[in-house]
């Protein structure tokens, strides 16, 4: 028998694969799915990207590089969002890493251990809560609530700010609510966490997936910058619907990206080469594609919002951001959990529920819109009609 380390019984999971893989066995039986639960750019990688790595296969780029990225998209991404960030970043401050996770990851385990705590996004992205238990510190969820348009309260987060606090984590725009954080919100998290010297993981791999507005970060406040407190977490996923190619990065103090690259170091020794030179393309090449899939997203998220308002005991807030929608189903009778079985085995739509991104998502669903007009209009027609005959039998 195996005896695991204590350390396993506190790591979380990722409940979007594990609805995928029950909705695949239940295709392989010969069901129709319709999946609107996983968090996926539909559109394939822009074929001047693919263009890129398959250059850089045949130039040779089939070695290690350094850990912390070869030195073209390190300089790529601190020219890019030197201007994107109106501030210097110098090519020290990036580390490239097989998806964004690592960042994560990374960050966490270098900043958070027992006795310290980190605050995190509630309903949130549950590898926040998975990883701050991983490394022995205490996780303190802000609440993300409805009636706030899934923003949070400065004065509720104020509150939870203590000596212990070793980190804050921020998603803006956020999955699995779509909900983006005001310029006043940054700003006054900025005044709390610079006056108590708190670093901040920024989350902000949709940045580009956002519907109105310009996008802000924390790290454009004073006292925040990445050279300063901010930790910048970014990949090409979601932006360029890149999510098979794994590649991310982090932008950060440098004496934080010391220790990542560390952590890196120890654990995948590098990012795959060709990757990164996709990379580098993707961040200086046309960004054309780009804007027609938010376009896309955005005419779907129209459908979806309005198709999901129309279903009795289902209300549904618009998202500013991502590809996510967050209804309310509390008028279904249903919990979320419960909610979510009974829409894949009844009605053969993959969603997810709430309370997997975190207690106060108990009462809500997340869908992804990042599928089809046409298979968003059919899935809303089976959730409708499921739910008719619900109440009929009730």
């Amino acid at each position: 028998m195996f005896q695991f380390a204590k350390r396993m019984s506190r790591i979380g999971t990722e409940s979007a694969f594990e609805v995928l893989a029950r909705a695949k066995a239940m295709e392989t039986q010969g069901r129709e799915v319709i999946h609107l639960e996983i968090g996926e750019p539909d559109f394939d990688t822009p074929a001047h990207i693919i263009e890129a790595a398959c250059r850089a296969l045949r130039n040779g780029a089939t070695h290690y590089t350094p850990s912390a990225g070869i030195p073209a998209l390190r300089e790529a991404i601190a020219e890019h969002f030197s201007r994107a960030r109106r501030q210097p970043i110098e090519p020290s401050q990036v580390v490239v890493t097989p998806g964004a996770k690592p960042i994560m990851f990374y960050v966490i385990l270098a900043l958070a251990e027992k006795g310290r705590e980190v605050i995190y996004p509630n309903p949130g992205f549950p590898i926040y809560e998975s990883m701050i238990n991983f490394a022995g510190a205490k996780p303190v969820p802000i609440p993300l609530r409805e009636e706030y348009g899934f923003s949070l309260d400065v004065n509720e987060f104020k509150d939870l700010v203590t000596d212990r606090t070793a980190l804050v984590i921020l998603n803006s725009p956020a999955n699995p609510t779509g909900g983006v954080l005001s310029r006043a919100d940054l700003e006054a998290i900025a005044e709390i966490c610079a006056e108590r010297d708190i670093p901040v993981l920024a989350d902000e791999v949709y940045e580009h997936i956002l519907y109105e507005g310009e996008f802000e970060s924390i790290a454009t406040c004073e006292g925040m910058s990445t050279s300063e407190r901010t930790i910048i977490l970014h990949g090409f996923s979601k932006t360029y619907a890149m999510t098979g190619w794994r590649l991310g990065f982090g932008i950060m103090p440098k004496a934080v990206a010391e220790q990542v690259t560390l952590l890196m170091i120890n654990s995948n020794s590098c990012t795959n080469a060709a990757t990164q030179w996709a990379g580098v393309e993707a961040l200086k090449g046309p960004q054309d594609s780009v804007r027609q899939m938010v376009q896309a997203f955005r005419e779907r998220r129209d459908v979806i919002v309005q198709g999901l308002n129309e279903i009795p005991g289902i209300t549904c807030l618009k998202p500013k951001g991502a590809f996510y929608v967050f209804p309310n189903i509390r008028g279904t009778g249903m919990t979320s959990k419960e909610c979510e079985t009974f829409l894949l085995e009844e009605a053969g739509v993959a969603a997810l529920s709430g309370a997997s991104f975190g207690a106060y998502g108990e009462g809500y669903l997340r869908l992804s819109y990042a599928n089809s007009i046409e298979n968003i209009l059919k899935a809303l027609d089976r959730i409708r009609t499921a739910l008719a005959k619900r109440r009929g039998r009730g």
